[in-house]
């Protein structure tokens, strides 16, 4: 099944690998493409054991207590 990614989904996870990797400057696009390429591969990056965005989108509560970025 070919599912379509929305822009959104493909920012949300594009600021958390971001985030995850200390917040480099200037590199926003790297980080957009890498986000798109996992969420189009689907299966492939939920089993990887190196996975930085295992649960990611699991528990969209637990991140109410952190504050959002400027």
């Amino acid at each position: 099944m070919d599912v379509q990614l929305s822009e959104e989904q493909i920012r949300t996870l594009a600021f958390y690998l971001w985030e995850q990797d200390g917040s480099p400057e200037g590199r926003a696009d790297e980080y957009w493409e890498k986000a798109r390429q996992q969420l189009s591969s689907g299966s492939d990056s939920e089993s990887s054991a190196d996975d930085k965005t295992t649960g990611f989108g699991e528990e969209p509560d637990a991140a109410l207590d952190r504050p959002l970025a400027e």
